[in-house]
């Protein structure tokens, strides 16, 4: 059994134990705890454990581009301070390349020419060595794609020392070439960003009420504010000022498919942000306030309360996010948050289910092919502008984002400076 030991350095402890090397000769490891020594101490019995299990620090020679990806993602990212949607996301990626023969290829048989190859692939799409078809993949993918296989090689050069040298240093990025038209009669010039209609929207939020689903406020919120799916799905009505009319957002929904929780977070670059609404969305807010308190006589004990519980892994935190009916007897360590987004019984409305409410609503809704909710937040974008609204005062009010600005005037990117959210806000007949 291997030993260890744990040790405090600042407010943080640390777990270190001896494992085998590449040369199979005993050396220590050490890894990031938390602020508590117990929790620590079991983190160090549990790898010591999966250790003793899997010999998972195994000798180079047996080590497969996966297992260097589960390496990197366990010992490095993990420990490291990345926000946790950064984490969910460089472990979407890592099953993803898992799924290629690459994943599988013996990292000390990995030449610069299969990775070219590999990402050749992604970017061009083709036949892979089992005879599948694949299909070149989005540059955002790209992107992700090349930052976690650039730092796992970089990884097993160093600390691991399981490589001599990083092959993907010699990888190209390469895209295929956009064509578009030179020259065009047009007035439009082809690169509008998508947005709906005042109709479109409409037709979309009576299909909803129609259908009776919950998703509908969201969508409302987002129409209105230009909220991101996770952010408008993780308001409380602790966030939402009635009489002012402003929303605070401070937090993101997410489902993380590696812990399989839904969870919530910190917003996209964990930016706080105050954002003005018009008195359409005041009302519709209002309106959904007294229907929940309706339905909390409705269905009784029936009725779910929805519940948040910090959890603490490897150093990181997460808060899982629960629902339980009013009979249910509530664990100590459950918190009570007052979602806004519910569906008729309590529970709370995920991302992940609007999402496929706006799909499902794309095929149903004649108009709305493709139709997708953060097309809600280029909407918003666009009603703000063509109302007189700066850009540099649409960005602020979006929160950080990268934005583009064209001669024409469009905008890309997602307060107002004073009260521009609402006076930019859409006359009662847009409701």
């Amino acid at each position: 059994m291997a030993k260890g030991s744990v040790r405090k350095k600042g407010k943080k402890w640390y777990y270190r134990f001896y494992v085998e090397n590449e040369s199979g000769n005993l050396v220590q490891k050490e890894f990031a705890g938390t602020e508590s020594k117990s929790e620590t101490e079991a983190l160090l019995r549990k790898a010591m454990e999966d250790y003793e299990a899997k010999k998972f620090v195994a000798r180079s020679e047996n080590v497969t581009v996966g297992d260097l990806l589960d390496m990197w993602i366990e010992e490095e990212v993990k420990p490291g301070n990345l926000s946790n949607g950064t984490v969910m996301a460089y472990q979407g990626a890592v099953g993803r390349i898992k799924q290629f023969p690459i994943g599988s290829r013996k990292l000390k048989t990995v030449t610069p020419e299969h990775l070219q190859a590999f990402f050749d692939l992604l970017s061009f799409g083709g036949t892979n060595a089992d005879g599948t078809e694949v299909k070149p993949i989005s540059k955002g993918y790209m992107r992700q794609f090349s930052a976690v296989m650039q730092g796992a090689f970089r990884f097993a050069v160093f600390p691991k020392r399981l490589l001599a040298f990083n092959p993907m240093q010699y990888i190209k990025i390469r895209q295929k070439q956009e064509s578009y038209e030179l020259f065009n009669e047009d007035s439009e010039d082809g690169l509008t960003v998508p947005t709906i209609s005042c109709e479109q929207f409409k037709a979309l939020t009576d299909y909803l009420k129609k259908k009776d689903n919950p998703a509908r406020l969201p969508i409302q919120i987002a129409y209105y504010t230009g909220l991101r799916i996770g952010e408008v799905c993780a308001l409380s009505w602790q966030d939402i000022d009635l009489k002012e009319q402003t929303i605070t957002v401070r937090r993101s929904m997410r489902y993380n498919g590696a812990r399989h929780k839904t969870e919530v977070g910190t917003t996209k670059r964990s930016k706080i942000r105050t954002v003005d609404f018009c008195d359409t969305l005041a009302a519709i807010l209002k309106a959904a306030k007294t229907e929940q308190h309706k339905n909390r006589f409705k269905y009784g004990e029936l009725y779910s309360l929805n519940y948040y519980k910090h959890v603490q892994e490897k150093g990181r935190s997460y808060y899982e996010v629960y629902s339980l009916q009013r009979s249910e007897e509530v664990p100590e360590d459950y918190k009570e948050i007052d979602f806004v987004c519910l569906r008729p019984d309590g529970c709370f409305e995920s991302s992940s289910t609007v999402g496929i409410a706006c799909r499902t609503a794309s095929k149903k809704i004649p108009g709305l092919e493709g139709f997708h909710f953060h097309q809600l937040r280029h909407t918003f974008t666009s009603n703000l502008l063509s109302n007189g609204a700066a850009p540099k005062d649409v960005q602020e009010l979006l929160g950080p984002t990268r934005a583009k600005t064209r001669e024409n005037g469009a905008f890309y990117g997602s307060r107002p400076a004073g009260n521009a959210g609402k006076s930019m806000g859409f006359r009662d007949s847009d409701r």
